[in-house]
């Protein structure tokens, strides 16, 4: 046999190695999801929910996904520009918008589920390190929803806002295993968690105190950063009071419609629709008087 070279050309790639892909596009680590999705075999094909959380220039990006043969399956989605319904209009990707996200996606699944009502979580959010709790359905102990937290490839650095989203979702009433040393406000050394400042963050007061620091020392900058803050007269001391009335309105019905979106089309009207674009087939009689007007139009010109 003669020496033939094997040549691993892009045909090949694309067969042997569109497993890594995503990773090459920088959009997937493997290593973590391969962990993730890994379920026992005793759970007998059981569902494992992961929390994935992905940020955007302009979105949050919040869902509840588990991993099945063909492919991700989404149970629930809640995104940052929904909160516009709820009344907060402003900063939708920093960490207060991270955690009404989170908390919005909770909500969405435990009333999806018809567990809305058995696991409230934390109605007041005050700071503290909490885990949701087995909760009583009738004199029977019922575990809440599990879910794991998958964070991509975003850093998870303390304070990052990918724990704010889980944060939120863990005060929304599901299960979520974490600890508290990534939270803002947690100390190195002390090994303990400052509830005021977490509180502080899950409220906007962070961005609260960057307003009137900027509006002290640079006056120019504080208008053209804060523009739309200013045009809705939103103020630094506001701020807490509209993130609470979200969360209540979150909790109070987490599939508000959107008031601006434009209204469904009924049945007969997709119905009309499509009929505008769809060639009707012509009847025996219709084509026979079709041919003889061109027949007719023929000897005319002759």
């Amino acid at each position: 046999m003669p020496f033939t070279k094997t040549v691993k050309s892009n045909a090949y790639f694309s067969r042997f190695q569109t497993k890594y892909r995503r990773r090459r596009e920088g959009k997937t680590d493997y290593y973590a999801r391969k962990r993730l999705i890994t379920q026992a075999k005793n759970k007998y094909n059981a569902p494992k929910y992961r929390l994935v959380v992905r940020f955007t220039n302009r979105d949050i990006i919040v869902q509840i996904v588990t991993s099945e043969i063909v492919g991700d399956k989404v149970f629930v989605a809640a995104y940052a520009h929904e909160l516009k319904r709820y009344g907060i209009k402003h900063g939708l990707t920093n960490w207060a918008a991270a955690y009404a996200t989170g908390l919005l996606c909770a909500r969405r699944a435990l009333k999806k589920l018809g567990l809305d009502q058995m696991f409230e979580g934390v109605a007041e959010p005050t700071g503290e390190h909490t885990l949701t709790e087995a909760g009583d359905d009738d004199g029977e102990e019922r575990r809440p929803f599990k879910v794991v937290l998958d964070v991509g490839l975003k850093r998870t650095s303390t304070g990052a806002r990918v724990f704010g989203a889980m944060k939120g979702a863990s005060d929304g009433g599901l299960y979520i295993p974490h600890s508290a040393n990534r939270f803002p406000g947690f100390d190195v050394e002390t090994k303990e968690l400052d509830a005021e400042t977490l509180r502080k963050y899950i409220y906007a007061g962070h961005v609260g105190e960057y307003m009137e620091e900027l509006a002290e020392d640079d006056e120019e900058r504080y208008k053209s950063q804060f523009q739309g803050y200013l045009d809705d007269e939103v103020e630094a001391d506001s701020l807490e009071e509209i993130y609470q009335e979200a969360h209540n309105k979150i909790r109070e019905n987490p599939f508000l419609a959107d008031p601006e979106a434009p209204a469904k089309k009924t049945k007969e009207e997709y119905k009309a629709e499509s009929k505008k674009y769809r060639k009707v087939k012509l009847t025996r009689e219709e084509r026979r008087a079709n041919v003889e007007k061109k027949i007719a139009e023929l000897r005319e010109t002759l």
